[in-house]
């Protein structure tokens, strides 16, 4: 009969040769390790599938380790692989802290709340990270008003910020495509996106025109709004005057669908799905699993009684990835 030996905390501790208290420090508060040491412990702990005994914890902490966050449906099957991957980055975060995400579905804000009261009912959940957030957003309030612990990716647009959240800053990736495109002598810069009202969409609209008016160029007649989508894309760029040379574009969406309508203009799109990788399509690229990471971070803040006396707010810069479209 084989018998397998049991990992425990001092296993991992002799294998990434830390004491026993470094390796829960790293997995109950990991912002007072050292970053290297941090990541030392977490390749012990799997190499050597070590598991957090969540009965154990739960008895002694009262929680029940586990948080939630919806999962959406993706309209085209391209940018709804964006939030998959944050999706991915939360769950690999959750892990190493040990807790559990419980994915849920909802059409819209109120069947969202109306599933938040489920949940924590069947479910005695510890917190929820909320996404997609918009001008006007309900589930907040009725969330701090039931002192449910939560935080957000994405900014409360509009809303004071009363809760901790991450998010991308979508100005500086519109705005730094712009700049790539006039380095490379464009002058006439078109740029495609949402109807306004959006938060993200008005937010990547807004860099897009400050590099342009920075540059001293008019930008009357070079913007166009659409509903997210390859076909409604191309359908938009054909609104474009002729003489425009290239365009930035709100999603990788849109961006394919510039690529239809304006063979030979260059074009930028933002999210940097697969589809860019696959078609070497120049694109804005957001960082997905840090901003996981952080949301993960700031939400054990909360459950644990670490947070700061004032929300947290997290504004991360994308990256341009420079392929053969621009």
């Amino acid at each position: 009969m084989i018998t397998v030996e049991k990992v425990t905390i001092a296993t991992v501790a002799e294998r990434a040769g830390v004491s026993r208290q470094t390796v829960s420090n790293v997995i109950n508060t990991p912002e007072v390790v050292r970053a290297e040491t941090r990541e030392r412990v977490r390749a012990a702990i799997t190499s050597l599938g070590y598991r957090v005994n969540q009965a154990a914890r739960q008895m002694r902490t009262g929680r029940s380790r586990l948080i939630a966050v919806r999962i959406e449906s993706g309209s085209d099957g391209i940018n709804g692989s964006v939030l998959d991957r944050f999706l991915h980055g939360l769950t690999d975060a959750a892990t190493l802290a040990g807790y559990r995400v419980m994915l849920y579905t909802a059409a819209d804000d109120a069947d969202e709340i109306a599933t938040y009261d489920d949940l924590l009912t069947a479910h005695d959940l510890d917190g929820f990270v909320l996404t997609s957030t918009h001008h006007g957003d309900p589930r907040t309030s009725w969330l701090a008003a039931r002192d449910v612990p939560f935080v957000t990716f994405g900014r409360p647009w509009g809303a004071p910020d009363t809760h901790s959240w991450v998010d991308v800053d979508n100005d500086a990736g519109t705005l730094a495509a712009t700049k790539h495109l006039l380095k490379a002598g464009h002058r006439r810069i078109g740029f495609l996106g949402w109807p306004r009202g959006s938060g993200v969409g008005d937010a990547r609209r807004t860099g897009w025109a400050a590099a342009m008016t920075a540059a001293g160029l008019d930008v009357t007649g070079l913007s166009v709004a659409v509903i997210d989508g390859v076909d409604s894309g191309a359908e938009a760029a054909g609104r474009f005057p002729d003489d425009l040379t290239a365009v930035v574009c709100a999603s990788d969406s849109l961006a394919l669908g510039a690529l239809r309508a304006l063979p030979g203009r260059a074009v930028i799109g933002f999210d940097d799905t697969a589809v860019a990788h696959a078609i070497g399509l120049t694109s804005v690229s957001q960082p997905l699993a840090e901003a996981a990471a952080r949301c993960m971070h700031l939400l054990t803040e909360l459950l644990d009684g670490r947070a700061p006396a004032t929300s947290t707010q997290l504004l991360l810069p994308p990256s341009l990835v420079v392929r053969q479209t621009a």
